[in-house]
């Protein structure tokens, strides 16, 4: 079995699976959520904080330097922190940020790669920032079990054991510590549940080991299982307002100024310190006076980016500060060409991977990725119909109205996007872009490979077919000839603008063939060409 050193390309690629593993136990983490206040957000905000890293970790995508990519993460993790638990985690993240970037002042070279003694390290430092931010850690929650993961990690690398070795030790070490925190806090033991916060450290610490390895370690899904006999609960006395916001212009005595009256105001106050350098904070508070907490921050700095989120109120999965826009549209496209083509018009894109099939899971990540409070998703042919009701579905409830646009090809996906107007109702905008792409009449070109006897004649290897629908309508001596035969059809009921995108290895002499044809017999039509790179089908046409 290979396994992969922990270099900047894999931290990437481990932040890209640890928020699509917090997609996937979001629900189960925040079942589990009861301390400090029972809200069912501790999975939610996880993955947020999570994915503000992870966006920040990808703006670096050509570095090779890891001290670049840990300190992205950590910064990208305190500017979207969300909740108790993601203050926590963007302080996990600042600890491998710190050590790397202590390891290359050290070496005086940069860091290629973490290996066991330095993610060990930065395990024990990640625990000393988590205490200094919470003040009083709690036993029982995350940093206990922070606390085994970092030893078993430092007696992993001690005894000689590789990174892969010393990650698993980390990882099965968290999960025994997991399992006793029901014991160690009494609000766990009569709610029947391990610490929320612990079982999405969990989750980021067996993503790291399927990154590493390529195998994704078995573990059990946690649920509640309260004891028989139950004390009847008393009435709740829990804030009612979580505030966060970012502080700069701070110094260390005004952090513990701030620290004292967020006491006095309410609980689980976190005061978390950003690496990129002294008087920059993130703060997080539960309190009844929310003003007060805010008004607090200005005695001693500069607050910003701040968010006040009921503790009382219905709960979901959007996040505490809200969707970074209103309406947004999602394009399912192949090719690199096709990727800039519709991020040009405005629409956040996903591409399959490697010829896979779009599941439900990559959808939901996308959906969620866009930031946004509604998405109109263009499928374009690339994902299948239970796939897309599936994440979609799961999207919705996650918060977040999703409007599927029929739209069975890239060409009818582009139709739609023109008329795309966010400013108009979903429905109205719906309709429109859905009425767009039905009035696209498509087809394709594709390369006969065998000899073969089609509705339109037989074929040869190495003909252009022209196909619409399911069908081979026009059998051509090329490419360039099958496309001019499928224009012609396609206008036969009329139409103004022709698009043709031109896929993997197509000459570009295609396009001016066409672009000939068009001109010499459809006087007035307009055409336009594409080369986006898709692969399948050479040619993809549509008429408006």
């Amino acid at each position: 079995m290979s396994v992969r050193r922990l270099d900047a390309s894999a931290l990437r690629d481990w932040s890209h699976a640890a928020v699509g593993d917090l997609i996937t136990h979001t629900d189960e983490i925040n079942r589990l959520n009861v301390f400090p206040v029972a809200d069912a957000d501790t999975g939610t905000n996880m993955l947020f904080t999570m994915r503000s890293a992870w966006a920040q970790a990808d703006q670096h995508a050509g570095a090779d330097n890891v001290v670049t990519v840990t300190a992205a993460l950590a910064r990208g993790a305190l500017h979207g922190a969300r909740g108790n638990s993601g203050v926590i985690l963007s302080q996990i993240l600042r600890g491998f940020a710190d050590v790397t970037a202590a390891a290359a002042e050290d070496r005086r070279a940069e860091v290629a790669d973490i290996d066991g003694g330095l993610f060990g390290a930065a395990l024990r430092h990640a625990v000393s920032l988590v205490v200094i931010s919470m003040g009083r850690p709690v036993p029982g929650t995350i940093v206990s079990v922070l606390q085994e993961a970092a030893g078993a990690a430092e007696h992993a690398a001690d005894s000689g054991a590789e990174l892969a070795g010393v990650v698993a030790a980390a990882a099965d070490a968290a999960a025994v510590a997991l399992d006793k925190t029901t014991g160690q806090l009494d609000v766990l033991a009569e709610a029947g549940v391990v610490d929320a916060g612990g079982r999405g450290l969990l989750v980021l610490l067996d993503a790291m080991s399927t990154t590493l390895t390529g195998h994704a370690p078995r573990r059990q899904e946690y649920v509640p299982s309260p004891p028989a006999q139950l004390v009847a609960p008393t009435a709740s006395s829990a804030p009612q307002f979580e505030v966060m916001y970012l502080l700069s212009e701070c110094d260390s005595a005004g952090v513990e100024q701030l620290r004292r009256s967020l006491d006095r105001l309410g609980e689980s106050v976190a005061i978390a310190a950003s690496a990129e350098g002294a008087g920059h904070y993130s703060v997080h508070v539960h309190a009844d006076d929310a003003g007060a907490a805010v008004e607090a921050a200005l005695a001693v700095g500069t607050p910003s980016r701040i968010q006040i989120t009921s503790l009382t109120g219905a709960t979901g999965a959007r996040p505490a500060g809200g969707w970074a826009t209103e309406r947004a549209v999602l394009a399912i496209v192949d090719g690199l060409g096709a990727e800039q083509l519709f991020a040009g018009e405005g629409a956040h894109v996903l591409r399959p991977e490697a010829d896979e099939p779009v599941s439900a899971k990559q959808l939901l990540h996308a959906l969620v990725n866009t930031g946004s409070a509604q998405v109109m998703v263009l499928p374009n042919g690339y994902v299948a119909a239970e796939e897309l009701v599936a994440g979609c579905t799961a999207a919705i409830g996650w918060g977040i109205d999703v409007v599927p646009v029929p739209a069975a090809s890239m060409v009818q996906g582009l139709a739609a996007l023109a008329v795309h107007d966010a400013e108009r109702q979903a429905v109205d905008d719906g309709y429109t872009m859905a009425r767009a792409a039905a009035a696209a009449r498509h087809g394709s070109v594709r390369v006969a490979t065998e000899e073969a006897l089609t509705w339109a004649g037989m074929c040869k290897p190495g003909d252009g077919l022209g196909i619409a629908g399911d069908e081979v309508l026009i059998v051509g001596d090329d490419v360039a000839a099958a496309g001019a035969g499928l224009i012609d059809l396609l206008l036969v009921a009329g139409g103004e603008l022709i698009t043709v995108l031109t896929g993997v290895g197509v000459d570009p002499g295609v396009s001016a063939a066409l672009q000939e044809h068009v001109h010499r017999e459809h006087l007035g039509t307009e055409l336009v060409t594409y080369h986006t790179d898709h692969s399948g089908d050479v040619l993809l046409i549509g008429v408006e």
